[in-house]
């Protein structure tokens, strides 16, 4: 079993490791951001081709087997 940490030393310890984050700058930030947009237009122009070519291969095989 895991000994127990007081209080005081966990927050001192969580304290240190946030020191040590490094924080993207604002162009990182910026870039990335633009890029998430871009991949969520291109995915749902995707998925909308997608979703309209099987409705249209889904009509065309209910309608020739009536």
């Amino acid at each position: 079993m895991a000994s127990k940490t007081n209080p005081i030393t966990f927050l001192q310890q969580v304290r240190s490791e946030a020191s040590k984050v490094t924080w993207p700058s604002r162009r990182e930030t910026t870039i990335s951001t633009v890029m998430v947009f871009v991949m969520v237009f291109l995915a749902a122009i995707f998925f909308f081709a997608a979703d309209q070519l099987m409705g249209w291969l889904i009509g065309l095989i209910l309608n020739a087997s009536v």
